[in-house]
């Protein structure tokens, strides 16, 4: 292993050299631009802003070694007509419950979304009969300051009639003791 990997890194260090020279050289990579070094495959890419790029391929070992056989199916075991039957009946019990399960739960949420209905409705009505207390309330203030006002209008109207009665007898008398 420590092999391995020693050999990868003096195979990555002669590669940056290489790469180094080549770019020297050649501003852009040649377009079939593959390397191999034993087990390690590198492909060069295109030429970046920054630099030179490469994409480092390392080969599975294991697989070179053993090709890829599919696995043996284990051997198949003979179901009897019975133990169908029974398969088929828990599956339909399965089905059931799950579907019950379901329908539980469908349940459970419209039973939550009336209660929710219920109370915005009886917050609605709440709010409304409060909103009707209070435009009630400022009826009746309105209509008192309006009577008031009414009252206090009819009270300066009778005081300057008052007053004008008043002139009218002092004018006639000074009328009657000039005359």
């Amino acid at each position: 292993m420590t092999s391995t990997i020693s050999a990868y890194t003096d195979k990555i260090k002669e590669m940056s050299m290489l790469s180094l020279l080549c770019s020297c050289f050649y501003t852009q990579p040649h377009p079939n631009s593959l390397y191999q070094y034993g087990d390690l495959e590198v492909k060069g890419l295109n030429k970046r802003m920054s630099g030179q790029a490469f994409e480092v391929i390392l080969k599975d070992l294991e697989q070179d070694k053993s090709p890829t056989q599919p696995l043996p199916s284990p051997p198949r075991k003979e179901v009897s007509l019975e133990e169908l039957q029974k398969r088929l009946e828990a599956a339909e019990e399965r089905r059931k419950s799950q579907e019950a399960l379901v329908l539980k739960q469908l349940a459970e949420k419209r039973e939550r979304e009336q209660e929710v209905l219920h109370k915005a409705r009886e917050e609605n009505h709440i709010f409304s009969k409060k909103t009707e207390e209070k435009l009630i309330q400022k009826m009746e203030v309105n209509k008192e300051n309006r009577e008031a006002h009414l009252n206090a209008l009819k009270q300066r109207l009778r005081e300057k009639e008052v007053h004008a009665a008043e002139v009218r007898r002092n004018k006639e008398r000074q009328a009657d003791l000039s005359g």
